[in-house]
């Protein structure tokens, strides 16, 4: 740490007599003209005055761009003296009258400013449609907005990416109904996601972590390409997702949403919110969600979504003291429970029901709050000081049919777990001179508590208790002391330069040290180019991370001394902004490249009975290559086109041969085309996503093994879906209707041998396509601003 430390104190004094210094540079250049230094403060108070811009008034008019100076931290300024004729300057400050001052001609004069305060800017409203793709930010930042999150039914997080090219979301078996997402086309744990930009719902969370946030909850979602900020911790391997929830002060007073489909489920949700005093607001969310009816479309005796029942409240509360201090607080609870597998299997509370009929129950509960508290200097409104804290209590149990072995089985297949976790974060923000050069520096704690036991059903003669103890249970504390620093350059026109470092003491593996470096640069008014670098560290959990493959017959082998996952991503994009026929338009190409110095590998190709997780074997590869294209445009009024390709090359070593991931399409388009009349009376939305071929890693395949041959992985075919919404809005009121899978395209047998679920050859893990076809929905919010 006092290495690091060093380090990042010997740059920032590198930065801040370099700030100093360039202006003496240009004074020794023009030794002829001396500038004219001064200071701008606040009248009355006599406190400096940072930001404000001083510019000379040319007597000939001509642009005076280069001869403008900012005031530094302390309000002190330098301003180069044109050769032109000039006597007068202007100074001007947000919130401040300017002022116009009479230089003399001869001399280095030092000038004091005092500026008064006054020029208060009214209330604007504006209401235009923000970008998708930010041009502002030096990392690749895609927005989902409150209105595209309006465009299908929305009802979780997981159903909030079906308008949007970046981020797949995919069935993870035919029998929980879990959904997961892949993100530069790695499974979602490696990207991480975060709540108001805090880790959350991750670890053992992560089968079914998509559907604990209610989709009315969310004010937007933020998609991260590459490894991001150091700031927010060291596991983010492919991107970030960032979902912020709605604001007490400033989101409705109330928002009421209920939803109904053809399967039989529905969801409920309440938003209400009170602004108490100027200072404190407060915001309750409650969702429910039930689906009590068996259905089975396909007539494979399984249920095609499990029964399944939520209950899930969060209340935040915040006060703004209007001197610099905001606070803000949140605490939540969540019960859910599932019951999946064949349509005659009943819960009757032991274990002979699991034998009579295939089933699995899951029953989860989870509590979480956070505390987060931020001090702004009042004269300083660019140095900032904050504490972020956070704890989860994160509570499981689940059981399933035992998977097929020729001995007898003594009970059904359970997984239950615990973890408990703890984050603490400081955090300061300030300046090197001026607000071209800005860091951030803290320190953090990370506290995960994990208790998992994983029975597989059976208990073999050769096994001791300490033995069946040992295999069974997969316990770990982790505790992660760690410090941070990051350091953001931005002159005033085209480029952006952030560079940070982290380094952090895992009581398990040591000294973990992540790199990360963002560059922006914009060469023209329209166009921005973009390259990200840097490192992720994540400790796998196995079983958790591989939950969807315990609906199978497959048996686990977990290698002991799993190492943790490291991988190096790089990448960039290149985005162009234009107008089409007098409307704005976006166009934007990127490609990342992941590549792993280890990871934890979940192996389904090398024996088909097993699912083998090791790690990666010495002088394997493992990488994924991501590229997208997209683009944006609004060809007439009120009609919103977006349309996308996307080619994935995800490619592991499986017993010494490269082979391609299962389950991960080569290849992926989408089109979206949203219409909005006058005022958002109707809205309509037509969203057709196509799927290339991916590979399959089926139960009953013998892989060619002994062939001599290469082994060539069976393939998913091709297919295409279609989903339509239409809304009619009224003042208050929108009503909602829409229909996902038009066509009603099915996965032939998502469960493999789902006639005989006892054998060697079932398995529900091998999803690639619809389970239950077509689904139609009604909705109704109504909302009180």
């Amino acid at each position: 740490m006092s290495f690091i430390h060093r380090f990042y104190s010997l740059l920032a004094l590198c930065a801040f007599l370099l700030a100093w210094l360039c202006p003496g540079v240009a004074k020794a250049q023009s030794a002829a003209i001396a500038p004219v230094r001064g200071e701008v403060t606040e009248a009355g108070k006599a406190t400096p005055l940072p930001g404000a811009v001083v510019r000379w008034l040319l007597d000939d008019g001509a642009d005076t761009s280069k001869f403008t100076a900012v005031t530094d931290a302390a309000g002190r300024f330098m301003l180069v003296r044109p050769a032109r004729a000039a006597s007068r300057v202007v100074v001007q400050a947000l919130g401040y009258r300017p002022d116009t001052l009479a230089v003399p001609v001869a001399g280095a004069p030092y000038l004091r400013v005092a500026l008064r305060g006054g020029q208060e800017l009214g209330e604007v409203s504006v209401t235009a449609r923000a970008l998708a793709y930010s041009a502002i930010t030096p990392a690749n930042v895609q927005v989902i907005s409150a209105a595209d999150l309006t465009k299908s039914a929305c009802c979780n997080l997981a159903e909030s990416f079906e308008t949007n090219a970046s981020v797949e979301v995919t069935t993870s078996d035919a029998v929980s109904g879990a959904k997961q997402i892949q993100l530069l086309g790695l499974d979602g744990s490696y990207s991480l996601l975060t709540v108001d930009n805090q880790p959350a719902l991750r670890g053992l969370a992560a089968p079914y972590r998509l559907g604990y946030l209610a989709g009315p909850w969310i004010e937007n979602i933020e998609i991260i390409k590459g490894t991001g900020s150091v700031v927010n911790g060291y596991e983010a391997i492919s991107g970030q997702v960032n979902v912020k929830l709605k604001e007490p002060d400033k989101t409705d007073q109330l928002l009421f949403n209920v939803y109904g489909n053809d399967l039989g489920k529905l969801d409920v949700n309440l938003n209400a919110s009170a602004r108490i005093n100027p200072k404190w607001s407060t915001l309750l969310l409650l969702h429910a969600d039930h689906l009590g009816h068996r259905v089975d479309r396909n007539s494979d005796t399984f249920l095609d979504l499990p029964l399944a029942t939520q209950f899930n409240v969060f209340n935040k509360w915040k006060y703004m003291s209007g001197t610099g201090i905001v606070s803000e607080a949140g605490i939540g609870a969540l019960r859910e429970t599932r019951q999946g597998g064949q349509v005659d299997f009943r819960d009757t509370g032991g274990d002979a029901a699991y034998f009579q009929h295939y089933g699995t129950t899951q029953a989860t509960t989870r509590y979480t709050g956070y505390a987060k508290t931020s001090y702004t200097w009042p004269t300083r409104p660019f140095q900032s000081l904050g504490l972020l804290l956070s704890g989860t209590d994160h509570d499981f149990v689940s059981a399933y049919t035992p998977a097929y072995l020729p001995a007898a089985a003594s009970g059904p297949r359970t997984y239950d777990g615990k973890q408990r976790t703890g984050l603490g974060t400081l955090l300061f923000q300030s300046v090197l001179g001026n607000t071209s050069h800005v860091y951030r520096t803290g320190l953090s704690f990370l506290y995960d508590d994990y208790q998992e036991v994983f029975r597989d059903g059976y208990r073999y003669p050769t096994e001791t208790l300490a033995e069946a103890h040992a295999r069974e249970h997969r316990d770990r504390l982790e505790l992660v002391p760690g410090g941070f620093a990051e350091y953001t350059y931005q002159n005033s026109r085209n480029f952006t330069f952030v560079a940070g470092l982290r380094a952090d003491r895992h009581n398990l593996y040591g000294w973990q040290v992540t790199p990360r470096l963002n560059l922006k640069y914009d060469p023209s008014k329209n166009t921005v180019l973009r390259l990200a670098a840097g490192r992720g560290f994540r400790v796998a959990n196995p079983i958790a991370d591989n939950a969807a493959l315990l609906a199978s017959a497959r048996q686990f082998q977990v290698f002991p001394d799993l190492r943790p996952e490291r991988a190096w991503n790089l990448g960039g994009s290149a985005t162009q902004y234009f107008t089409v026929l007098g409307r704005s338009a976006t166009f934007v190409v990127d490609y990342y490249h992941t590549e792993f110095d280890n990871q934890v590998v979940a192996d389904m190709y090398t024996a088909a009975r097993y699912v083998i997780i090791a790690n990666l074997p010495a002088g394997g590869r493992s990488f994924a290559r991501s590229f997208q294209a997209e683009l944006q445009l609004e060809p007439l009024k009120g009609l919103q086109v977006k349309g996308a390709y996307k080619y994935l090359d995800v490619r592991t070593t499986y017993d010494g041969v490269l082979l391609p991931k299962p389950l991960t399409p080569a290849h992926r388009a989408f089109l979206n085309l949203g219409y909005a009349s006058a005022f958002d009376k109707w809205r309509g939305d037509l969203t057709v996503q196509w799927y290339g071929q991916r590979p399959l890693a089926p139960i009953t395949s013998d892989h060619g093994h002994g062939s001599g041959q290469a082994y060539v992985p069976d393939v998913a075919p091709r297919y295409a879906l279609l989903n339509a919404q239409l809304t009619r809005g009224f003042k208050r009121l929108d009503v909602y209707a829409g229909v996902e899978n038009l066509t009603d395209y099915r996965q032939a047998n998502p469960i493999e041998s789902a006639a005989n679920p006892f054998g060697p050859g079932f398995d529900a893990a091998m999803v690639w396509g619809p389970v239950y076809g077509r689904l139609t929905y009604l909705g109704v919010r109504y909302r009180i601003e």
